[in-house]
């Protein structure tokens, strides 16, 4: 729950206007942690969404002492849960103002403790003076729907110049490929080939964490929650956890872990096993219709997948060390070669590179899940390990990214599904969505890898070039 005060300026607001507005605040920053406590998240990501609202309520606070007033800030909830906070009133100055703001902001992380614990036993927190926030339906509980949006009033139009990069760039690599690039917030999309449905591969999931954390703001599922994974759970492929789980017989994760595992490493097992928790490929088609993410698609899972691009029916066996392979490579080249065209040309985990940055620009921006879910996910995929040399290799010293990657199978020469999508960040802050997406391609990896750092480095060396006349700059007439 954002709190968003009137455009006021500071000092033209009452001293009513101080109190209300940081009695609304602080219930805020109650209402939003007590949410969170109670969907399992971890304490670091509670501190990143309520201290902002705490150093807000400081910050008014810090403004009412220096107009002389004695404020009281006040809770609403419950008499149990009543607590509150005497500003005393001193002869105002700016020495002393500055002093009394720094004092109150640093000690708000201290306060937040406090916030935690009336969080945890609060049953209702006033978000208005005297008027209690009424408590959310069980049609909302059931499914949290997408935040209303409106273009960043800070948007730029594209970088000048970057439209004729992107496309030198993908005019000059051979194969099927897709560009996608937009600035976060904003309605303009660049790049090649965008409405084109590409392979994900592993791409697809950062859209089952997502799932995930949906749920996690749903109370579905709490990110502490153990889940135990055995040698039946074990998929093909990329498995860091394989040889431990039939070592062990079983490993057991928390959903926080699993998820962590299938961003960062790529782990397929991992994956397949937060899929199954959310409900399955069915549960991530319909969170694609409600929170009107297009153009993106969803496989049957890891095992139908990989089994059927290699134009094989998935036998159990197949997750034993070498079964797969073997089976696969048994197969006519011209059975392979059949399967592997027709998944290219029509992929059933396909997605477009302009629906991907939407969703990318959509999952930075906050609007498809809650502060704390939204803060989690952005930063295991500021620790992803995979592809250091492919966006991330581009990007010049100050730029950081959030990012997950693809891989798929190869034929003798034939690659497909190798991509890299992720949100670049600016040292000014400004982020950019981008997708680079090889359905399918005979250049090798080195190729491959300095064709997407083409991409992100064009997208650094264009950003100086972007300017912005005015809060409401008229979006750029994409390229198709």
């Amino acid at each position: 729950m954002a709190f968003e005060p009137p455009r006021r300026p500071e000092a033209a607001r009452t001293a009513d206007d101080l109190r209300r507005l940081a009695t609304e605040t602080i219930a805020s920053a109650i209402t939003r942690t007590r949410h969170a406590l109670t969907a399992g998240t971890p304490y670091k990501y509670l501190l990143e969404g309520s201290r902002t609202l705490l150093f807000r309520a400081a910050d008014m606070a810090a403004t009412a002492k220096a107009k002389g007033v004695q404020a009281v800030v006040q809770g609403q909830s419950d008499p149990a849960s009543q607590h509150t906070m005497l500003l005393r009133r001193d002869e105002p100055s700016a020495r002393s103002r500055h002093r009394m703001h720094q004092r109150i902001r640093h000690r708000a992380i201290a306060g937040l403790g406090v916030v935690l614990s009336l969080a945890a036993f609060s049953s209702a927190v006033s978000t208005q003076a005297g008027r209690p926030q009424s408590p959310p339906s069980p049609s909302s509980r059931q499914e949290q729907q997408p935040r209303a949006e409106a273009p960043d009033p800070s948007c730029r139009p594209a970088p000048a110049g970057l439209a004729e990069d992107i496309r030198k760039i993908w005019a000059g690599f051979p194969g099927k490929t897709g560009i996608a690039v937009r600035q976060v917030g904003c309605d303009w999309v660049i790049g090649e080939r965008l409405d084109t449905h590409f392979p994900q591969q592993s791409v697809s999931k950062l859209w089952v964490s997502i799932a995930v954390m949906d749920a996690v703001d749903r109370g579905a599922v709490r990110l502490d929650s153990r889940i135990t994974l055995r040698p039946q759970d074990l998929t093909l492929f990329n498995e860091p956890m394989r040889w431990a789980i039939l070592e062990r017989g079983q490993v057991q994760l928390s959903v926080a872990q699993l998820i962590r595992n299938a961003l960062q490493l790529s782990d397929n097992t991992a994956n397949d096993r937060l899929l199954r928790l959310v409900g399955g490929p069915d549960r991530l088609r319909t969170m694609f219709r409600t929170k009107r993410l297009p153009g993106i698609r969803f496989g049957p899972g890891e095992r139908l997948l990989q089994s059927g691009i290699a134009g094989l029916t998935w036998r159990p066996d197949f997750t034993l060390p070498g079964n797969f392979n073997a089976a696969r490579s048994s197969l006519p080249a011209e059975r392979r070669l059949a399967a592997l065209d027709r998944y290219v040309a029509d992929p059933v985990d396909g997605a477009t590179p302009a629906g991907i940055t939407l969703g990318l620009s959509r999952l930075a921006r906050g609007s498809l899940l809650s502060d704390s879910s939204t803060a989690f996910l952005l930063d295991t995929l500021a620790h992803t390990r995979s592809g250091p040399r492919r966006l991330k290799g581009g990007l010049p010293p100050g730029w950081s990214i959030h990012h997950k990657t693809g891989t798929g199978q190869d034929l003798g020469r034939i690659s497909t599904g190798y991509n890299d999508v992720g949100i670049l960040v600016a040292p000014d802050g400004t982020r950019y969505a981008v997708a680079v997406m090889v359905g399918r391609t005979t250049k090798p990896i080195a190729d491959r890898m300095a064709f997407m750092r083409e991409v992100s480095a064009a997208v650094a060396r264009r950003h100086g070039n972007a300017r912005c006349t005015g809060p409401r700059c008229s979006p750029a007439t994409s390229a198709r």
